[in-house]
């Protein structure tokens, strides 16, 4: 998926938002402001917005010296640890523990600080939505029937203490059938993605197989690369998580994503509204 100009501004808004959570002076903010948009002037804008957001956080992390976006993510991904045994019970007695995981998991997905602000991201109060609701965008029953026939799945995570909810669903793959499971997080940080430093915080690291990384614009391969390509050829099951992924992600075929539906932008391509809960097959 190829940015819109709607993409421009949306990245500047969260490296502001990444600014104040590294609690920058004001003027170091507005100096992350110009150089970030001086950054994006000079680049090509057909490009996947992600690669569009790496420009602008490149510049966040130098006037952050690290991490903007550490102090949140451990609080998530703490939230997310207090809500998982109440959860696990849920999914495990539910009459379909897989629906109920994919759904719990998409729920997850409202931790997302590049799209929503702090006081938008109510955890409980979304998985309560989801659970009752059913997906706009509904591809379960081919979902669930692909997963019988598959043994290697590839699972691209999205947020810190989203992957609390990813590591039951995982948790309820593994009771299905003994798949090799890839998961990829982020190479390094930026805005609130998993980095292998959540993973093993919340014990994700014991669920899988291998881990792999993906570029966040500084180490790794970008989304859309040919090893990234080649990663999707050799696993028969692909599993993707949130709106960052579908629009890095979205010109291969043969992905699952399970997300949320957070900007109108990913709304227009995937043919969806705002706020829609999508499991959808490409």
């Amino acid at each position: 998926m190829k940015a819109k100009l709607d993409c421009v501004p949306c990245v500047l808004r969260q490296v502001l938002r990444g600014a104040r959570y590294a609690y920058l002076p004001e003027e170091t903010q507005e100096r992350v402001i110009r150089e970030s948009m001086k950054a994006i002037n000079k680049i090509s804008w057909k490009v996947t917005p992600p690669e569009l957001a790496h420009v602008a956080h490149g510049i966040l992390r130098k006037y952050a010296q690290g991490d903007p976006y550490m102090d949140i993510k451990m609080k998530s991904n703490d939230e997310a640890l207090a809500l998982y045994t109440s959860l696990k019970e849920r999914v495990e007695n539910s009459s379909d523990s897989l629906l109920t995981a994919v759904k719990i998991a998409i729920a997850g997905n409202i931790i997302d600080f590049g799209a929503m602000s702090e006081s938008e991201i109510k955890i409980s109060e979304t998985v309560e939505h989801v659970l009752k609701n059913d997906f706009a965008i509904n591809y379960y029953e081919q979902f669930k029937e692909d997963l019988k026939s598959a043994k290697r799945i590839l699972y691209f995570a999205d947020n810190a203490g989203e992957i609390v909810f990813d590591k039951l669903l995982i948790e309820t793959l593994r009771k299905m059938k003994d798949y090799r499971i890839t998961l990829v997080v982020k190479a390094g940080p930026i805005i609130n993605d998993a980095t292998m430093v959540d993973v093993n915080y919340v014990g994700l690291n014991e669920m899988v197989d291998e881990v792999r990384f993906i570029s966040n614009g500084e180490y790794g391969h970008e989304r859309n690369s040919k090893e990234v390509h080649g990663w999707i050829k050799n696993h028969d099951m692909i599993i993707s998580k949130g709106q960052g992924n579908y629009e890095g992600l979205s010109e291969f075929s043969g992905i699952y994503y399970l997300l949320m539906v957070k900007c109108p932008v990913v709304a227009e391509d995937i043919g969806a509204n705002v706020g829609d809960v999508v499991l959808l097959y490409k």
